[in-house]
């Protein structure tokens, strides 16, 4: 490995530099206007895995965003890995939080500003890299194959399909995915589960046209007022979802696997100073660590309707509409869920709304096995990049797609993350600090050569 170092710090800054062209296309998916600029990310990293040493680099065709699939293949007999990672970005709003513009990268106080740093452009991009220094220095171990998608911020939809369409294509021994995070640089961690998710809409109606406020307030139902009202009771005071059915599935972890999930280092009073809150809110009788890892959630991610412009305006709102997304855990089916939800809503509504729910996208949980392989080979990757042995981790968050790869493949996936949680993804002023990325760089080379022997 000592002249994938040696390469790794000849070009570090070119690898910069070139990571900055990438953030500089808004490639934002939910956004229809940015569909071009979706086109030409992806080609941009055809390109780019082309000099990297990739034997092919292609951008294909799907029904929504394209995908990029590049190889290298060094011996048929050889291992495979298939290194899955996502071009497309969240979305800047609200903008003028950021400090800095959201996709003219900067670097300051050793991390780099940008939409997409983090989430997935800078993760990412460390394993073009990591697999360049491998190509020109001849120590690529294994097969290579890259699929980076343009949708994973709004569900993945056409992805599936890709997949099913293309298995043999795809072939691979394990799914290297690097769109996690770790407990901290001093407390590495690997990424062993992930919630799933069910993303719905909901819209209550009320009067055909929004209604001056002196003149019907008080006789017709506000639809704001009444979705404030159904959004509430979505959860009781003791945090707890109350869809009927909601917990039906899910499984209460045993005394000693709770003792085991709290070992990862956490304190509370850091937690409540980096969000700025006088205290944490949940599910009670759960700590933080289990409220956010293996217990599920529901949350408001948007809710408007009515006036919000400079000024005042006495309405009542003809409609009122929410987000919310639900986090699931082992064995809930995010399309069970949806149903329940729809039902409940629609349930609780009174008769002097009209109500509309739409479930959006949603993806099942995902656990994997810290006996594979894959897991032994990042476990002795990191170790030796970090000098201690890296924890198991239950994330958070969802990537829908990881459960499909599963499904329609039959290839477990190993979640590297390199993110950390000051580098607020999916927020304004988004980061990814230089040090994660090079770490990551230095770190996936010995994956492939531990993952080989």
């Amino acid at each position: 490995m000592d002249a994938v170092k040696a390469y790794v710090e000849a070009n570090k800054d070119r690898f910069l530099n070139e990571l900055f062209e990438l953030l500089r296309i808004p490639s934002i998916s939910a956004v229809e206007a940015h569909r071009p600029d979706m086109r030409r990310a992806a080609e941009w990293l055809a390109t780019a895995l082309v000099r990297s040493g990739a034997d092919r680099a292609d951008v294909m065709p799907t029904e929504g965003n394209p995908v990029v699939y590049a190889e290298k293949i060094v011996d048929p007999k050889a291992k495979t890995v298939l290194v899955y990672g996502h071009y497309d970005v969240m979305p800047v709003d609200p903008r003028e939080e950021w400090r800095t513009d959201p996709f003219e990268p900067v670097v300051t106080e050793g991390r780099i500003r940008a939409r997409g740093a983090d989430d997935d452009k800078g993760q990412l991009y460390m394993h073009a890299k990591a697999f360049e220094a491998m190509c020109a220095t001849g120590t690529l171990p294994c097969n290579v194959k890259f699929m980076l998608e343009g949708e994973e911020e709004i569900g993945s939809a056409s992805l599936y399909g890709f997949c099913a369409r293309n298995k043999k294509l795809l072939k691979a021994d394990i799914i290297l995915v690097s769109d996690t995070s770790m407990i901290s640089m001093q407390t590495p961690s690997i990424t062993c589960g992930l919630r799933g998710l069910a993303y719905m809409e909901v819209e209550v109606t009320g009067p055909n046209k929004d209604l001056h406020s002196g003149l019907f307030g008080g006789a017709v139902a506000n639809p704001a007022n009444v979705l404030a009202r159904l959004v509430a009771g979505l959860t009781d005071d003791e945090g707890r979802v109350t869809i009927p059915g909601f917990y039906d599935k899910v499984r209460e972890l045993t005394p000693a696997e709770r003792k085991d999930f709290n070992k990862a280092p956490f304190s509370l009073r850091a937690y409540k100073q980096a969000l700025e809150i006088g205290d944490v809110a949940g599910e009670a009788g759960y700590t933080t660590l289990e409220r956010t890892g293996v217990r599920p959630s529901l949350d408001v991610n948007g809710i408007w309707g009515g006036y919000i412009g400079e000024g005042t305006k006495t309405v009542i709102p003809s409609k009122a509409t929410a987000k919310i997304s639900m986090r699931l855990v082992p064995d809930q089916d995010y399309r069970e869920i949806a149903k329940l939800f729809e039902r409940h809503f629609k349930a609780v509504a009174p008769k002097s709304v009209k109500v509309r729910v739409k479930s959006l996208h949603g993806g099942m949980p995902y656990v994997a096995p810290t006996d594979m392989p894959a897991y032994r080979a990042a476990e002795r990757a990191i170790r030796e990049t970090f000098g201690k042995k890296p924890l198991p981790f239950y994330s958070g968050g969802s990537i829908p797609i990881i459960s499909g790869f599963e499904q329609i493949l039959g290839i477990k996936s190993l979640l590297i993350g390199f993110g950390l949680a000051e580098d607020a993804i999916h927020s304004p002023n988004e980061s990814y600090g230089l040090e994660q990325f090079y770490r990551g760089i230095e770190t996936i080379p010995l994956f492939y050569k531990y993952f080989a022997e």
